[in-house]
């Protein structure tokens, strides 16, 4: 059955901003690129692709740039990018080089665990006996429980001397958010598995040991010297961060009054003053020691970890915003 936009003709096409310019209507469209009108109708519902028109019934009008934008948008779903970053290419938010990273090494870990996964069935396939027994076994054999997890970070720190600058009651919350959401999560999948897996690979990497070096820790304890106690300050940091995705799942942008005061408050927690977050001293000190933070490995391990915990996807594009209005607060 064809709907009532599929059954217009092509004489109550309208041409776009009178400029001449050929529009479709959304069954002419869906023809074009292969797709369904749902899924069209759908784009234009949340608002990754809308008709540039509608005719005077209501119907929705494509031009031939919202038509390859509605074709770009169904290559990238085919090739598994999601709603949320195809939004942000299409919008220009996120940078075609970064966005094709970012899908490359999600892809190779979904690779890594199928492949795992592969070797997990044959290798019950070919035991003698109880198969199903012999699988729950290898999985878990393979599988990484928070006790294996914990021990190996803790063995890593103490061999290579990661916080020995750091004061023994600030070394927890430096690492708060990896032990919360990636050494303690109860439940894995085999997605999850494979990028814990990589994420061993990086941490056991002298240069990226290096890099983490590089961040300096002390200088958060020593020079900027928090007015909260360890204890506080990450429950401060915990409640702006529980704010900060509140914002960002509502849609606010990073200019919005919203995710202004966040992003204040979250600086002041680094200060010894209030004031100091409108010293431009301190913002350009801080946010050179921040930039320390995003060496290529650095970055992989943050891209790993988004992978392995929604919530710390959440968190890497908090910081996303956070960078953005620091940059801005330096250049205002």
């Amino acid at each position: 059955m064809h709907s009532n936009e599929d059954s217009e003709t092509r004489n109550q096409m309208s041409a776009d901003s009178g400029i001449g310019e050929r529009t479709y209507l959304i069954g002419e469209v869906a023809k074009m690129i292969g797709s369904k009108v749902r899924t069209i109708r759908y784009y234009d519902e949340i608002g990754l692709v809308k008709p540039t028109s509608h005719t005077e019934g209501g119907h929705r009008l494509y031009t031939g740039e919202d038509t390859w934008r509605l074709e770009l948008t169904s290559t990238l779903r085919y090739l598994d990018f999601s709603i949320e970053e195809i939004s942000k290419l299409l919008s220009g938010v996120l940078s075609v080089d970064k966005a094709l990273d970012w899908q490359i090494e999600s892809l190779s870990i979904q690779v890594s665990a199928l492949t795992n996964m592969i070797s997990i069935l044959q290798q019950a396939k070919q035991q003698q006996g109880d198969s199903m027994r012999h699988l729950y076994d290898f999985v878990q054999a393979k599988a990484s429980n928070v006790e294996k997890r914990n021990q190996f970070i803790a063995e890593k720190v103490v061999a290579t001397g990661l916080f020995d600058e750091v004061p023994s009651e600030w070394q927890d919350p430096m690492l708060h958010y990896f032990n919360k959401y990636i050494v303690n999560q109860e439940k894995t999948t085999a997605q999850q598995i494979a990028a814990w897996n990589e994420l061993q690979e990086i941490i056991n990497d002298t240069q990226f040991i290096q890099d983490v070096k590089n961040t300096n820790f002390s200088y958060f304890t020593k020079e900027l010297q928090p007015r909260y106690d360890a204890a506080t300050w990450i429950k401060k940091l915990d409640h702006i961060y529980a704010r900060l995705t509140q914002a960002l799942e509502a849609k606010k942008s990073a200019d919005s009054p919203e995710v202004q005061a966040i992003i204040e408050e979250t600086v002041s927690l680094y200060a010894i003053t209030e004031q100091t977050i409108y010293n431009a001293d301190f913002l350009k000190a801080f946010f050179e020691h921040a930039e320390q933070t995003r060496s290529p490995l650095i970055e992989r391990i943050n891209r790993l970890c988004a992978i392995m915990s929604p919530q710390l996807n959440l968190l890497s594009e908090g910081n996303h915003v956070f960078f953005e209005n620091l940059q801005r607060k330096l250049n205002s």
